[in-house]
């Protein structure tokens, strides 16, 4: 098995080590297109919400509003709904009582009746012609407020088919002639279907009356009539023969359905005006707030792009107009130390340039006088003659001081012009080294180039650039303690970069910042041999900056350092990396971070430790073939690809020393 690869070929496997969503792996790409689809058309809704408080608290007001009227609905609702079934259950048990009474009562008393229905009052008489009589009397008294059913005791179904059963207009087809075992319904009301069978059976089974909500069904003989909700109420009595049966009441709950769809209606038209009406309201109240805010916010974002005499249109003695007179003193305020610290420096930058131009004059005077007495020099006294010279180099060191100054006075009065061509950077390291190779002599220092085999095109400001790199390697070293100094080309994608790389006494953690500020030096106490005058590396980034390029620098204590200059390929295209890291791979931190990977691969060396060999007293650079074997390092997060140019690594004996840290 490979190392890093997940025991198991299964795909739970494969997702559980995150390759799923990799670009090589399965499901990737695809996931990724679904979930950009998606987020594509919602970006600007989301983005309009996060950025409208106005909106957020509408829709925030609405939403609470919209729950408040629902949750009040449903509670009114049901309430009126509860209301309205008790009256009506009341008002059905009173009229199905007195119905009760009234059937049994005929059902106990003989009929008087003459003609036709006479046989009634003999023993004996035809109950299936009563019953018939007895339904269309009870539901005549009704006039649709309500319907009745009878049914036989047991079964409530017909047996029969008599002809008994059809007379009548209460008769329920289908329903049987022996006894009262039909079914008889009025109003066309379909008797089976209406009842409920759980209701039916607690009638049976059960003396009293029995209530339950259902629906009242029709035959065909109603048309297309459709069912209706109703409440039926039923109970078991007797017939003219002491048979039982069951009689139930029928009420229709059309006019309290009616009713409370009216309530709905106007709970939902109401709520609705209400959410509306309220979300109105917030927008009213918020707009008061949230305009100033806005007035604030723009103001401020003129304030800081430059236009100082904006300010904010105050009206009414509220808190917001409190917070406006506030916000204009703050400008106010703002504007008049603004302008103090514009005087104050632009006094500052004039006093430079002047005393730096007047300074020229005298300067040459003392130049000329300096120059014909060193030439004299060697006609003099041993003390004398160490004394022109010196006076010819600290006059060396006030011109340079004095050109530095005003090239500083042109960064800070914007007067600095940039006169960019294409370049190849070849060229102009091969002039810096050039320059420097008398002071790498005397120091003992080799200067190596790398990445040189191509060409690196920019177009970029010969002169600026040629400033910037002397000034890096000639600090380099000067402070690289005799070691070599290796300085890199590299060029990707729309970004080039130098590198310079020393390996003396380095930078202490936070210098790395400090280091471009004007006449700072990490050791006060260290001797400039060079003659610097504390300006160079302020120079430098001033340079890299009118590029539109980064100057960056790195470092550790006893390690050396490397600084980096970026720059864009072309002129004012936006740099997104650069082709070098800034820490070198021979840094401890990336040794170490090799190290720690080749173990945990497991590709390093078995055995003891070999022990570090002693250092030379001069470390030079090794050969090309020796970086073949260095353990790989980690890319820099943020540069570019690389193309091709080739690192020199480091002894790793060198990384013992510790010295103190330069000034450059």
């Amino acid at each position: 098995m490979k190392p890093g690869r997940p025991r198991g070929g299964s795909r739970w496997g494969a997702l559980r080590a995150g390759r799923l969503l990799q670009d090589g792996a399965p499901g990737g790409p695809v996931l990724r297109l679904f979930v950009r689809l998606v987020r594509r058309p919602l970006l600007p809704a989301v983005r309009l919400w996060r950025r409208n408080i106005q909106l957020r608290v509408v829709a925030a007001t609405m939403l609470m509003s919209l729950a408040v009227v629902l949750a009040l609905g449903f509670v009114v609702i049901a309430q009126v709904s509860k209301g309205l079934l008790d009256a009506k259950e009341e008002a059905a048990q009173s009229q199905a009582a007195g119905g009760f009474a009234v059937a049994q009562e005929k059902a106990n008393t003989p009929a008087t009746v003459d003609g036709p229905d006479a046989t009634d009052n003999k023993l004996g008489r035809d109950a299936s012609t009563w019953m018939n009589s007895l339904v269309k009397q009870l539901a005549s008294g009704g006039q649709t407020a309500f319907e009745v059913v009878a049914l036989g005791a047991g079964t409530g179904t017909g047996t029969g088919t008599g002809s008994a059963a059809g007379t009548g207009p209460a008769a329920a087809p289908g329903a049987g002639a022996s006894g009262v075992k039909g079914a008889r319904a009025s109003g066309n009301v379909d008797p089976t279907a209406s009842v409920p069978p759980k209701l039916r059976r607690a009638v049976n089974h059960a003396t009293g009356t029995f209530k339950t909500f259902s629906q009242i069904k029709y035959t065909a003989g109603a048309g297309d009539k459709a069912p209706e909700p109703a409440l039926v109420v039923g109970k078991r009595l007797t017939d003219i023969n002491g048979d039982p049966y069951d009689l139930y009441y029928l009420f229709p709950l059309t006019q309290e359905e009616e009713s409370l769809n009216l309530v709905k209606s106007t709970i939902a038209t109401a709520g609705l005006f209400v959410v509306v009406l309220l979300s109105a309201i917030a927008w009213l109240v918020v707009r008061q707030i949230v305009t100033p805010v806005r007035m604030a916010a723009g103001i401020a974002e003129r304030l800081s792009a430059g236009r100082l005499q904006e300010r904010m249109k105050v009206t009414g003695e509220d808190d917001i107009a409190r917070l406006g007179e506030a916000f204009n003193k703050m400008a106010q305020n703002l504007q008049v130390k603004i302008q103090q610290l514009e005087d104050l420096s632009r006094m500052q930058r004039r006093f430079v340039s002047d005393v730096s131009h007047e300074l020229r004059t005298p300067l040459t005077t003392v130049r000329m006088a300096a120059d014909v007495i060193h030439d004299a020099r060697v006609d003099f006294d041993p003390v004398t003659a160490r004394s022109a010279e010196l006076l010819a180099g600290q006059l060396d060191r006030f011109e340079s001081l004095l050109a530095d100054l005003l090239e500083i006075s042109r960064f800070d009065a914007g007067a600095a012009a940039l006169e960019a061509e294409p370049i190849d950077l070849r060229d102009v390291v091969r002039r810096v080294i050039d320059g420097a190779e008398p002071l790498a002599e005397h120091k003992g220092t080799r200067i190596r180039v790398l990445g040189d085999t191509q060409p690196v095109i920019a177009e970029a400001d010969a002169r600026r650039v040629e400033r910037v790199l002397r000034n890096l390697v000639v600090n380099a070293v000067e402070h690289g303690e005799g070691r070599d100094v290796v300085v890199r080309l590299a060029s990707a994608g729309g970004a080039v970069a130098v590198a310079v790389r020393d390996y003396g006494v380095g930078l202490k953690p936070g210098e790395a910042t400090r280091v471009f500020n004007r006449f700072w030096r990490a050791d006060p106490a260290r001797a400039r041999t060079t003659g610097g005058t504390g300006l160079g590396l302020s120079i430098a980034v001033e340079d890299a900056r009118l590029h539109g390029g980064w100057l960056q620098a790195w470092g550790e204590p006893g390690g050396g350092s490397q600084f980096r200059l970026t720059l864009p390929r072309t002129a004012d295209e936006p740099l997104r990396g650069s082709p070098i890291p800034l820490e070198p791979e021979d840094s401890r931190g990336n040794r170490a971070r090799a190290a720690a990977e080749a173990a945990g691969s497991g590709s390093g060396p078995k055995g003891p430790r070999a022990q570090a060999p002693v250092r030379p007293e001069r470390s030079a650079i090794p050969p090309r073939s020796a970086v073949a074997g260095a353990l790989p390092v980690p890319a820099d997060p943020t540069a570019l690809p690389g193309n091709g140019a080739r690192v020199v690594a480091r002894p790793a004996d060198q990384a013992a020393q510790e010295d103190g840290a330069g000034g450059r």
